[in-house]
């Protein structure tokens, strides 16, 4: 079973899934990592911040080596759920990165704690509420996208995918393919071979002349070309 822990890109991957028709689930837009450049993946460990840090310190003791923390808390504005501590708790537990539906803090501390990081942003105050009572709830959802245990999270500089175990080794088999043909594509432009001629656009569009409802995505399927269209 594939385990996506290399960098495969979020772009192969959510490729991948359109072309196979599985349904894999973008995080929104608007977490930004803090450490561009700096890819992860790993088996989600998801929780729901309660406003106080014992759940996460729980999440973090009981995840498996090379997880990811999920923190859910509610897209909040109004407080920063976590900060250089948990930050070097989690790396130090081994973790791959975290993602947080919230804002973070001690920015400056995180860049040198070094584990990659997504969130909506920095904010200095910490939780001012009461946390109520209760066990840890190991779900979370990054603005309605549910993340469970046995899912993974993909991320680097296009965002976060969350990958359910559906057809998963399907799924980073074709993503790893179409990354090796668009790779070698890449490689021959440079070398002086256009992707218009790599696919015989020529052709494409005399036959698109004929048949005006030809699409350059039939077309490729048909002539066995390949590019993400």
């Amino acid at each position: 079973m594939h385990e996506l822990t290399a960098p495969v890109p979020t772009a192969a991957i959510a490729d991948a899934a359109v072309r196979l028709g599985i349904p894999v689930a973008a995080a929104p837009a608007g977490l930004v990592a803090l450490l561009p450049g700096r890819p992860f993946a790993g088996l989600a460990a998801p929780v729901t911040h309660l406003g106080s840090v014992d759940v996460l310190l729980e999440t973090i003791d009981d995840a498996p080596p090379g997880a990811v923390l999920v923190v859910d808390n509610g897209g909040r504005r109004d407080e920063a759920c976590v900060g250089d501590l948990m930050l070097l708790e989690a790396r130090e537990a081994g973790m791959r990165g975290v993602v947080v539906w919230g804002l973070h803090r001690d920015t400056a501390q995180l860049r040198e704690i070094g584990l990659p990081l997504f969130s909506l942003g920095a904010y200095p105050y910490g939780p001012r509420r009461v946390p109520p009572a209760g066990r840890a709830m190991r779900s979370a959802f990054l603005d309605g996208v549910p993340v469970a245990e046995g899912d993974w999270i993909v991320a680097d500089d296009d965002g976060v995918l969350v990958v359910g175990r559906d057809r998963r080794d399907e799924l980073v088999e074709t993503a790893l393919r179409i990354q090796s043909v668009e790779g070698a594509q890449s490689e021959r432009m440079r070398g002086g071979a256009s992707l218009r001629d790599q696919l015989d656009f020529a052709e494409y569009r005399r036959r698109q002349a004929a048949d005006p409802e030809l699409t350059l995505r039939r077309y490729l399927q048909e002539t066995g070309g390949a590019i993400e269209t």
